[in-house]
């Protein structure tokens, strides 16, 4: 592609020029000469293979009498109207042929140039709007790398000898004491309680569990397979229907409601009570932290949240955010982008997105949308 910027201008000028081709004649007149231009084309089209030649000659009549007095109607200021009177003059024979039609309709090229005014200026405007979208595409795309790079130099600008075992270690208990907290939970709890635990965590935004699907919602709260806990559940699915007898008074009811979601109880994991690394900002997972202590309330011992509430302690330090900036930095800097930064090609890179984005972004406010 050609510089954005030319072409925002040339498409531009382009449009000014149509928009002044049809000022000279004005939005009406132009509207009018189309009209006329129309039904004169619409008779062409009409008597052309039946008033010409040795034809039908009351079509001939017909044709002749119909243009001239349409033409005789056009208002004496219509532009282009000397067009249709050449038209006319053309047709005015005692026998039509073909090559009299043909020249009827060169004669109104003027008049259907006019025409044409009205498409090429929809043309340009759409030329002039598919350019200033991709220029503000390229904006977008320049906010989005110049980000990412400032990013990188803040990663750059991390300590990275700062003592990240101080946050990595509470977390990484915190996350072994939920994890095996909920395996517990998974294999003792009844697929009814679990259930409606999960039906509990849709009040806390920031734990992201999967919502149980209704069918089997209504299935576990309802029927006595809700008795069973999630591992029997995944078990029993697969027994026969005369052995399932021995565990639920309705089995065909418990294999259609596993049936479609194995998945969805196979999947149910302590995931969304986990805490990531490198951890996210101090005020998030802060309040992540107090949600997660409230959800994990419900079933984890209290040794289980008092390590919870070790990580929401951690969030309240001073240098938190420096040392999480030094996690981050330790592992998502590449070997290359240290290089990078080392060298100052990231600072350059920079400067020129920069002012790149600084011109377009101008050039997107000297030239509004259409």
């Amino acid at each position: 592609m050609s510089d954005p910027l030319t072409e925002l201008r040339n498409a531009d000028e382009v449009c000014r020029e149509k928009n002044a081709a049809i000022a000279e004649y004005g939005e009406a007149e132009m509207n009018a000469v189309a009209d006329a231009y129309h039904r004169a084309t619409h008779l062409f089209d009409r008597y052309e293979s039946r008033a010409t030649g040795t034809g039908d000659f009351e079509a001939f009549l017909e044709f002749q009498g119909k243009f001239g007095d349409f033409v005789d109607g056009l208002p004496d200021d219509l532009p282009a109207r000397e067009a249709f009177e050449r038209a006319e003059t053309s047709i005015d024979k005692r026998r039509l042929s073909e090559r009299d039609f043909e020249k009827a309709r060169n004669a109104l090229t003027p008049a259907k140039e006019i025409v044409a005014l009205s498409d090429e200026r929809q043309a340009a405007r759409e030329r002039y709007r598919d350019t200033r979208h991709t220029v503000s595409q390229r904006v977008a795309e320049l906010n989005e790398r110049i980000a990412s790079l400032e990013r990188l130099r803040e990663l750059g600008d991390a300590d990275l000898d700062a003592p990240t075992g101080l946050l990595r270690e509470p977390i990484d208990a915190a996350n072994d004491a939920i994890t095996e907290a909920f395996s517990e939970f998974t294999h003792d709890a009844t697929s009814r309680e679990m259930v409606e635990f999960l039906t509990a965590t849709e009040h806390y935004p920031l734990i992201e569990f999967r919502p149980p699907p209704e069918t089997l919602r209504e299935y576990l709260l309802g029927r006595d397979g809700g008795d069973l806990t999630v591992p029997e559940l995944l078990e029993y699915a697969h027994y026969s229907q005369s052995k399932l007898d021995h565990y639920v008074t309705d089995p065909a009811a418990l294999k259609r409601a596993i049936a479609t979601n194995e998945t969805y109880l196979d999947r149910i994991d302590s995931e969304p009570l986990t805490i990531d690394w490198p951890p996210a900002s101090a005020n998030e997972l802060r309040w992540w932290c107090e949600e997660a202590i409230r959800v994990a309330d419900r079933f984890a011992p209290p040794e289980t949240i008092a390590r919870l509430r070790e990580v929401e302690d951690l969030t309240r330090r001073d240098d938190f955010e420096r040392l999480r900036t030094a996690a981050e930095a330790r592992s998502e800097l590449t070997d290359d982008e240290r290089d990078k930064l080392a060298s100052g090609e990231v600072e350059d890179e920079l400067a020129r997105l920069r002012d790149e984005r600084e011109k377009l972004s101008d050039a997107l406010d000297t030239y509004p949308s259409r």
